[in-house]
C-alpha cells in the first residue's frame, strides 16, 4: 500500500466554539469511512504552525485518497495538502 500524508488548514469560519470542533471532527471521520472504504486511516496529529492537522493515511487506490482530501476540504472546510510519502528507508534503498 501506498503511504499519503493529508495536511490541513481548518477555516477560521468552520466554527465558533472550539468544542464544535468535535463535532466537526466526527462528521469528517463518519463521511471519510463511508466513502473512502479503500483508504486506512494510520494516525492523525494536531499541529501548531501552518497547518492544523496531519493525517496519515494508507491505499492503493490514488482516487480515494483523492476523495478523501475533497471530503475533508468540503465538510471539514479546510484547505489541504496531499503528499505521497515513502518510508525512509525504502527510499534510501532505491537511490
Amino acid at each position: 500500500m501506498a503511504t499519503y500524508v493529508i495536511l490541513s488548514q481548518v477555516s477560521p469560519e468552520a466554527f465558533v466554539n472550539p468544542k464544535a470542533f468535535r463535532d466537526l471532527a466526527k462528521a469528517v471521520a463518519d463521511k471519510l469511512e463511508r466513502e473512502c472504504p479503500g483508504v486506512t486511516w494510520k494516525d492523525s496529529y494536531a499541529l501548531m504552525g501552518r497547518f492544523d492537522v496531519i493525517d496519515i493515511v494508507e491505499s492503493d487506490d490514488p482516487r480515494q485518497v483523492r476523495r478523501a482530501s475533497m471530503i475533508i476540504r468540503s465538510i471539514g472546510r479546510s484547505r489541504t495538502e496531499t503528499l505521497p510519502a515513502t518510508p525512509w528507508h525504502e527510499f534510501l534503498e532505491r537511490i
